[in-house]
């Protein structure tokens, strides 16, 4: 099936600053990959049979990589809603635990909350079977530690084994966008023939120069290899 997903800015590759957005944009989906990549006359005239989401006035990208895989998915624990906890992460949770599980329960939550912040792919390493097997089953990319960037160790942010995350020992969020920059956030491109990941956030409004952020805490919805697995309710 064709889907063509509509928004008002699409950003395929917002970490190259000589990229251009496209407003009143469109990306076409066909199965898991992406199909074309245009303005949304062209493609709405090009594909009349697609199906059509509109994301109004808000900005279409890749999706995000969170840096702090390892101590989210491996250390703390995400509580299950029975029981009755709250839905933050328990700092070091899991730390010690044998209960793979527990531990495996802990990341899929884990996983499902972090796509509701546009995340599409997670660093690790990742050391228990159990969150390994979480994270192939959600479609999620899980990358090595050596993944993150100098960039942004250099703010703060360690992806080690330890995976510790900011250097105050605070808390580590689901978000990327708390704590990097758009550009730095994100991991891939949309591009024609790429698998089609990304996500759909609402922007602050334009700038000057007609582009557009996104704002954290501000996914709309989640698309990992052509499949909508999460939509703001």
């Amino acid at each position: 099936m064709l889907t063509l997903h509509r928004a008002a800015f699409v950003l395929p590759d917002p970490a190259d600053p000589t990229a251009p957005s496209i407003a009143d944009g469109a990306v076409v989906v066909r199965g898991e990959l992406v199909e074309a990549v245009g303005p949304y006359g062209e493609l709405a005239a090009g594909y009349p049979g697609a199906r059509v989401r509109d994301w109004g006035a808000a900005v279409l990208a890749p999706g995000l990589r969170n840096p702090y895989g390892h101590w989210l998915l491996e250390r703390a624990y995400h509580p299950d809603p029975r029981e009755e906890v709250g839905v933050e992460p328990v700092a070091d949770g899991l730390a010690g635990s044998t209960d793979e599980a527990r531990c495996g329960a802990s990341a899929r939550r884990g996983l499902q909350r972090m796509l509701g912040y546009g995340v599409t792919a997670v660093a690790g390493p990742f050391e228990r079977a159990s969150v390994r097997t979480a994270v192939a089953r959600s479609g999620v990319v899980g990358l090595p530690g050596s993944a993150v960037s100098s960039a942004v160790s250099s703010g703060g942010v360690d992806g080690g084994p330890e995976g510790s995350g900011p250097q105050d020992g605070g808390a580590r969020p689901l978000d990327p966008l708390a704590v990097l920059p758009f550009a730095e956030a994100v991991y891939g491109r949309v591009a024609v023939g790429g698998r089609a990941d990304f996500a759909v956030f609402a922007t602050a409004g334009v700038a000057g120069d007609g582009s557009a952020q996104p704002v954290a805490g501000g996914c709309l919805a989640t698309v990992l290899g052509g499949r909508l697995v999460y939509r703001r309710c």
